[in-house]
């Protein structure tokens, strides 16, 4: 395949790790024969500091003329004095919008190798977790309208929680999708006794369940699911949510792993188009200092290629690769544990490319 990705590095660490993806990605070509043409873009902070925005118009062309985007991180201590709407994370609802990023998954594994880094005790979850939240991500009220008005109790704020039918649906759909590619247990989280949207919400998942009588689909709320995460992880698979019970759940989910720096994710719009990055911040103190751990945006490369390109071969011998070296004792910093060898960035990238064979 000939493949035209859109490089989106961002600050901090996001340029260290996204060099380490990229270089996977050319030795995934040479093995499996597919061709890699990247175009590198300004967005967050970095772009604020070259174009005057977060978001320069030239890197939503591209991203909308590429087949597919892998982003780095975006923000950092440097830019926090700036108003809320000209912050460099305001660069990622805007190419979420722009793409039509309607459905952010999100994979929450625990590591056999890293099952020390665990929070819980061992009992609960033992012999491993994965699961996966799809969380609606264009929708909700993060976009909803907002603004101020003057009450009788002083200046009020406000935020709208709106979400329509065909929303609700689409994300549903994605959702049943990967249950049946995988246990057949979809949980939709919602908040359907206080919230009329969650009453929306619940009857057009309920609709379109019908459509996937193989499927078991659980509804509850998110206050309970948020206890059952930490009270017993493995009874989940697939968790289907809203825009900001998502952005909640799917980093309780990540922090159960206890490995930030492993976990990839994909934002996806309707048919292939993808935008992948790790879940992991900026980290702007360890920037440039081969401290970074590379794996998650790795990992988020490999998922593009499953996602995006349907190339599931080429994504699983990322993803072995990158437990191989875990296997063998190989930490990165942010992962490191009594007895590890200890690695860099640039020494993650070489591990992985030389198990890829």
């Amino acid at each position: 395949m000939n493949i035209k990705l859109a490089l989106v590095p961002g600050d901090g660490i996001g340029p260290d790790v996204v060099q380490q993806a990229v270089r996977v990605l050319d030795k995934i070509g040479q093995v499996y024969n597919h061709h890699f043409e990247y175009e590198t873009v300004l967005a967050g902070g970095a772009a604020i500091d070259v174009a005057g925005e977060c978001l320069p118009k030239e890197t939503i062309a591209v991203c909308k003329s590429s087949d597919a985007v892998l982003l780095g991180a975006v923000g950092g201590w440097k830019w926090d004095v700036l108003p809320g709407d000209q912050r460099p994370e305001r660069a990622l609802l805007g190419l979420r919008k722009e793409l039509g990023l309607f459905a952010n998954i999100r994979p929450a594994i625990l590591f056999e190798e890293l099952a020390e880094a665990c929070p819980l005790k061992q009992e609960i979850v033992e012999g491993g977790m994965d699961l996966v939240v799809v969380r609606e991500l264009t929708g909700g009220i993060y976009f909803g309208e907002k603004g101020f008005k003057q009450t009788d109790m002083g200046l009020a704020a406000y935020d709208v929680e709106q979400y329509a039918e065909e929303e609700v649906r689409r994300i549903a759909v994605v959702a049943f999708d990967m249950a049946m590619k995988r246990s057949r247990k979809l949980c939709s989280v919602d908040k359907a006794n206080v919230l009329e949207s969650s009453r929306l919400w619940r009857r057009v998942v309920n609709e379109v369940s019908k459509d996937y009588p193989e499927v078991t689909l659980e509804h509850m709320y998110v206050d309970n699911a948020a206890m059952q995460l930490v009270r017993n992880p493995k009874q989940f698979d697939v968790i289907v949510t809203s825009n900001i019970f998502g952005d909640i759940l799917s980093d309780e989910a990540s922090m159960i792993t206890g490995s930030i720096g492993m976990l990839p994710s994909a934002s996806l719009a309707q048919g292939n188009f993808g935008m992948y990055e790790p879940i992991h911040g900026s980290a702007p103190d360890i920037a440039g200092l081969n401290k970074a751990n590379p794996m998650a945006t790795i990992l988020s490369a490999a998922m593009m290629l499953k996602y995006t390109f349907g190339l599931t071969i080429e994504a699983e011998a990322v993803e072995k690769a990158v437990k191989a070296i875990l296997a063998k004792g190989y930490r990165t910093p942010d992962i490191m544990s009594p007895g590890s060898k200890p690695i860099g960035t640039k020494e993650a990238g070489d591990l992985i490319l030389k198990e890829i064979t």
